[in-house]
């Protein structure tokens, strides 16, 4: 649980917990911010390989299926997915924290709520109730 996202302002935040916090803001300083996330996994074994933001996950993957078939390594190189959007930010927190939860994710990916309005409608839901 070292490295955590958190949807502030429309934009994830990449934060490593290992980190103190400022004693002044109280913050931690964040490693990543995008408006929007690319994960990149095994779709065998569901292993996470690389996150961050699309256009930096696209290029790593291409060169790693590349390098793979360049080996030989054929069926390897069609495992690599990169899966990119908003994301709820616990689901992308448990690819992180779980060992191939990334090919979960998959699975259930067209169910999944827009990452960045799941806030949002948590809280509409809750003043149309109150009025």
């Amino acid at each position: 649980m070292k490295l955590q996202y958190q949807l502030k302002a429309g934009s994830y935040y990449l934060y490593d917990m290992r980190d103190t916090p400022s004693a002044v803001t109280g913050e931690r300083r964040f490693k990543l911010k995008t408006d929007l996330l690319a994960i990149a996994f095994d779709a065998y074994t569901g292993e996470l390989h690389q996150h961050g933001t699309p256009a930096r996950i696209q290029s790593w993957a291409a060169t790693k299926r590349r390098r793979l078939r360049a080996a030989g390594l054929w069926q390897e190189a069609a495992d690599i997915i990169v899966i990119s959007g908003p994301f709820p930010v616990d689901e992308i927190n448990k690819c992180l924290w779980i060992k191939g939860y990334c090919r979960r994710l998959l699975q259930r990916l067209s169910s999944l709520p827009h990452g960045k309005l799941q806030a949002w409608s948590k809280n509409y839901g809750k003043r149309r109730a109150a009025a």
